[in-house]
């Protein structure tokens, strides 16, 4: 009888000590919403933002992005925002084009998007797309999976994006995605 109570103690000894090696290992999430008027949208991220900018080359035509990032659990949560020449819908669909192409090339996989709807804080949506890439980056050529979204409006082409080696929880990217309006 002695033996199976020291069993069971060492049993759920032994489970206390996985269950906070686990807890440990988790990411940890401190979200907190980001309004960034300047761009014109609010979002939630998962921890401090960075902030960053840089000039790119779309189809010859130079234009600023400038980015937001946080960090948390190798994955990496990003917000770009490239200034546009115009609000002109051409010019809108050339830079969702740009970022697209770009993502897919990123992990060497063809470019895939889905519409989505991606709402406004004074209500309703605009149309954007949805992608989905998993492949190989880096000098390593080690396994990256992008979770995007773009989409444009006025003289602003946004690029909402996750990435890692693996996506976290559903409830994290939802929380991402699902927080992001534009005014």
């Amino acid at each position: 009888m002695l033996t199976n109570a020291l069993r069971s103690l060492a049993a759920s000894a032994l489970l206390a000590v996985f269950s906070i090696a686990l807890i440990a290992c988790s990411p940890t999430y401190d979200w907190r919403t980001i309004s960034n008027n300047t761009n014109g949208y609010s979002v939630d991220l998962p921890a401090k933002p960075g902030s960053d900018a840089r000039s790119v080359d779309v189809d010859g035509t130079p234009m600023q992005m400038h980015m937001q990032t946080a960090e948390v659990g190798g994955a990496v949560f990003v917000i770009g925002t490239l200034d546009l020449p115009d609000a002109q819908a051409a010019t809108q669909q050339k830079a969702l084009g740009f970022l697209r192409d770009g993502l897919a090339r990123n992990v060497g996989v063809p470019p895939d998007a889905r519409t989505v709807a991606v709402p406004l804080v004074a209500g309703g949506s605009v149309p954007g797309f949805d992608m989905q890439l998993s492949g190989k980056a880096g000098a390593k050529d080690e396994t990256r999976t992008i979770h995007a979204r773009l989409v444009a409006k006025g003289a602003h082409a946004y690029q909402l994006a996750i990435v890692g080696r693996e996506q976290p929880a559903v409830e994290q990217v939802d929380q991402f995605f699902q927080s992001f309006k534009l005014y």
